[in-house]
């Protein structure tokens, strides 16, 4: 089912908008690349939906493979015919978790069809719109008056919209929210006020336009619509900014100081055609740096094409990279991810090195490519970055940050086993008892290896077995005002017996340990004279550790 024919058609234009130019107006995000043997230069002719009792699509069409599961033998057919079909590319949606099977690769590597995935935030529907508006936005010529501005840039384009029209600007949303407006010096009306102060239009008036049948005969109009004077309220213009039938929001300028000029409704139409892309990035919330960032994601969960973040980055495909797992202090939360990227992305420009920066859930990682040849000063320059991160990120946001370091690989198609790495020494790093902010898997190996010991072991309701000394220490302290008995054993057991250590470390007197010891081992049982005891005992003590209860 054909969504889309190609961008230009009948206009005089000879070629359609390529992969590439489609990917840059849309601004990605919606859309991960994770093959293109051809590179992203092939044509698009249009988009087109998978429907296995019709024949193979037209040539050029981007394939939406919807419910064609990636790891599936179904997928690699669905290749094999779109290659004949001579399609430009195929998306899946996102599929089970982990790399495709080989079997994929090997077909889009035989077959030269690009292939993408769609990202899981970004539904079937959202997607076809999306694209049914880069294909059309793709051939169009920018506007000169506005070519300068930079793609996603909204006051850029309010500002210049501005002053070809000669009034104030507002560029808003379809649900009449304010995403831009211009640095007019004149006086404003009231009502512009309150718009640029609530960051949308009052309530009271979207009501008053909607009870009116205004918003119907703006979005069914493809013109310039005038609005008088009207009291205080200046002559305004209005224009529905749209992109393959899809209303993507509105441009609203306002006289300013004066009257409009005559020719102001002619560039406020011109203006809008050329507003398109911009709302179309915007709307999208993806840029440039987001469609690298995509493909890193994409790349790290050993999904994505190490080809096509060559070729957006420049970090070769071949050569020394690794991963950096970065856990900030307590101070940064949710909302500061983008300054906690930013800081990093700068730290690593500092130090000289081409990076890739990765948010993810409580942090960020940190793709680092074009690495020393030499394994071991590779390994060097990891750690040097390593220890400069760490004690920038723990001056902005505190200093339990912490960073571990993933190991060097050859490629970037490797990847997916350094940040393995990276993310378990990160989390050895931020086990109790350890102090180090920063390290190699090399120099956490034992509580890499304890950790996943504990996760085979831990079940769903991780507890010590019944009626060893462990069990029964539980019990008592329950039934007595909880935990004093089970922490001491605890810490007594990790400083090896050792009471001045274990008194300091709980904060009591000597003599006032030796009894707690005394009383442990008669209610518990527990031979601490009994190496295979004391071992038993500390797996117990840190499963129930793991499994959130206070012990």
């Amino acid at each position: 089912m054909a969504l889309n024919e190609r961008a230009g058609q009948g206009d005089g234009t000879a070629a359609g908008p390529t992969l590439e130019s489609l990917l840059s107006v849309m601004g990605a995000g919606a859309l991960e690349p994770y093959m293109a043997p051809r590179g992203l230069g092939v044509v698009v002719e249009g988009v087109t939906v998978l429907d296995p009792l019709e024949a193979g699509p037209p040539r050029g069409q981007v394939v939406l493979a919807v419910g064609v599961d990636p790891h599936s033998a179904a997928a690699v057919d669905v290749v094999r015919g779109a290659a004949g079909s001579g399609a430009a590319a195929v998306v899946f949606g996102p599929g089970r978790s982990g790399r495709p099977p080989e079997a994929l690769r090997a077909a889009v590597e035989d077959a030269g069809t690009a292939v993408l995935f769609r990202t899981a935030w970004c539904g079937w529907t959202e997607l076809v719109g999306a694209l049914r508006a880069g294909l059309v936005l793709s051939g169009v010529p920018a506007d000169p008056a506005v070519a300068a501005v930079l793609p996603g840039d909204l006051n850029g384009l309010a500002d210049a919209v501005a002053v070809l029209v000669g009034g104030a600007v507002t560029i808003e949303d379809v649900e009449s929210r304010v995403l831009a407006y211009s640095s007019t010096k004149e006086d404003v009306d009231e009502l512009r006020r309150l718009t640029i102060l609530g960051r949308r239009v009052p309530e009271w008036r979207v009501a008053a336009m909607r009870e009116a049948g205004f918003f119907q005969a703006l979005w069914g109009s493809g013109d310039v619509i005038h609005r008088p004077a009207h009291g205080e309220n200046p002559e305004r213009l209005v224009v529905a900014v749209r992109a393959g039938g899809e209303i993507l929001g509105s441009i609203w300028v306002a006289a300013a100081g004066g009257d409009l000029p005559p020719h102001a409704s002619d560039t406020l139409r011109s203006a809008a055609r050329a507003a398109a892309v911009h709302l179309l990035h915007h709307r999208s919330h993806r840029t440039h740096a987001r469609l690298v960032e995509d493909t890193a994601r994409a790349l790290l969960d050993g999904r994505g094409s190490a080809e096509v973040l060559t070729e957006r980055t420049g970090i070769p495909a071949h050569g020394h990279c690794a991963v950096l797992a970065v856990r900030p202090g307590a101070s940064c939360k949710g909302e500061e991810t983008g300054r906690l990227c930013a800081l990093l992305s700068v730290c690593c420009g500092a130090n000289g090195l081409t990076s890739v920066v990765v948010p993810v859930d409580q942090g960020a990682l940190v793709l680092v490519g074009a690495l020393h040849q030499d394994v071991r000063r590779a390994v060097e320059q990891v750690a040097r970055l390593g220890r400069s991160l760490v004690r920038q990120v723990a001056d902005v946001f505190g200093p339990e940050t912490r960073i571990g370091l993933g190991t060097v690989v050859d490629t970037l198609a490797a990847l997916p086993e350094s940040r393995r790495s990276a993310d378990l020494t990160l989390r050895a790093l931020l086990s109790a008892g350890e102090h180090r902010t920063v390290a190699s898997a090399d120099e956490v190996a034992e509580s890499i290896a304890l950790n996943q010991m504990l996760d085979t072991l831990t079940g769903p309701a991780p507890a010590p077995a019944p009626e060893t000394p462990v069990a029964r220490l539980v019990a008592f302290d329950a039934g007595n005002g909880g935990g004093t008995l089970v922490r001491t054993l605890r810490v007594y057991l990790d400083h090896f017996g050792h009471v001045p250590d274990t008194a300091r470390a709980l904060g009591v007197h000597a003599n006032s340990l030796r009894h707690r010891i005394s009383r442990i081992t008669e209610v518990s049982g527990l031979d601490l004279r009994s190496p295979d005891a004391r071992l038993l005992a500390q797996l117990q003590l840190r499963l129930l550790e793991r499994g959130g209860r206070e012990a």
